[in-house]
């Protein structure tokens, strides 16, 4: 057994993940700073003998340099490649502008993700853009120390959320973190978690005492949707049984319709994947978004799937004052306004939230009260 987490009492042993074959591992600076984080380094290497190991103790996380020319070489070779480290300023706060972001705090114990969505929002952000690696920082103890000390400080029940730059529950397996996250929060007078995840494997939820200040969240599309635009991703059936496991064992638990791409027929398709979701899974809150990326994320979007797509031919480009690319004003209009009727016809009452909106598609959707209501936050 892999004492990771002795002071707790805890234990864990690293499995490997079904989504995730890296064949390189970096060893990068901090990684041996603390025993538990070198235990827990050795023992994920242990579960994957094939992968060569490189020790690059004098580099941070985030200064990997993949040798690769072309970008969506580079994109592959980062999803086949983990980097162990330590994130130094895990905790930060977001700052959203020029859109109706309310901004939160959110946390990094893990950097980008081992999916292949076309869409990746993520894959177009400076840090991994630069270094496109899958990433677990290994001082766990002191993330939770700069999350306690934020909370502590701000005096009142806060979200942290667990998503932004990452998929917050695909490693899971691998590192065991949420059987020392959940309970932390579970005790603590003011931070909660939100994590958004694509991962099914709650194997190590189910049985936590979380007080309910654990908020999960899943990332869905209908079928049809997923199946052309995510690959090396769990399916929509498996996303919504491990909601409904999660549920049952007293989660609050959310859903994210996000990216909504109006592909031909979307209105059937995305009326009947509501209604069936809604009807299986008790959620507490709902949030749509469409597409909202900045044009280097697209620049591979459009090498993944061509420069003729269906993404790519209804974008409206420049147009945003937040500098994100999105579909027509008036598209989004229509897709928000049938989405949130199917919504209704089925759960009246449900808080609805739209995902890094303007501010004018919430005034015509006659929305201006769910302003702030999205899934990062309380």
């Amino acid at each position: 057994m892999l004492d990771l987490f002795e002071a707790d009492g805890l234990s864990y042993t690293p499995r490997g993940v079904r989504w995730f074959l890296p064949d390189r591992i970096y060893l990068t600076k901090g990684w041996d700073a603390t025993a538990g984080g070198r235990k827990l380094a050795e023992a994920i290497i242990g579960v994957y003998p094939q992968a060569e190991v490189f020790d690059c103790s004098d580099r941070a996380h985030n200064r990997v340099e993949l040798g690769q020319i072309n970008s969506l070489d580079a994109h592959y070779a980062g999803k086949r490649t983990l980097v162990l480290g330590v994130h130094k300023s895990a905790v930060r706060f977001s700052d959203e502008g020029e859109n109706t972001c309310p901004n939160y705090w959110h946390f990094s114990c893990y950097g980008f993700c081992p999916f292949d969505c076309k869409y990746c929002y993520l894959a177009g952000t400076p840090g991994v853009k630069f270094s496109p690696t899958v990433k677990v920082f290994l001082n766990i103890e002191e993330v939770i120390g700069q999350i306690d000390r934020a909370a502590g400080r701000l005096r009142e029940p806060t979200a942290f959320y667990l998503g932004k730059l990452q998929d917050g529950l695909a490693l899971d397996p691998l590192t065991g973190y949420s059987r020392r996250l959940v309970p932390f929060f579970a005790q603590h007078e003011y931070a909660r978690q939100v994590l958004l995840t694509k991962s099914a494997d709650v194997d190590n939820l189910i049985e936590l005492e979380h007080g309910g200040h654990t908020t999960l969240s899943w990332s869905l599309n209908p079928p049809e949707v997923s199946d052309a635009f995510e690959a090396n991703v769990p399916s929509i059936a498996a996303r919504v049984g491990a909601m409904q496991r999660c549920a049952e064992a007293g989660y609050p638990v959310r859903a994210v319709i996000m990216p909504i791409i109006p592909v031909e027929g979307w209105e059937e398709l995305y009326s009947r994947f509501l209604t069936d979701l809604l009807e299986a899974v008790p959620l507490g809150r709902i949030t749509l978004g469409q597409i909202c990326s900045f044009p280097s994320a697209l620049q591979l979007t459009e090498q993944k799937l061509g420069n003729s797509n269906v993404i790519s031919e209804q974008l409206e480009r420049g147009k945003s004052l937040d500098g994100r690319t999105r579909f027509p004003f008036d598209l989004r209009v229509q897709v928000y306004r049938h989405l949130i009727g199917a919504i209704r016809d089925v759960r009246p009452g449900l808080q609805i939230g739209l995902c890094l909106e303007e501010k004018r598609v919430f005034e015509q959707l006659g929305m201006e009260t769910a302003i702030g209501c999205c899934n990062c936050g309380l």
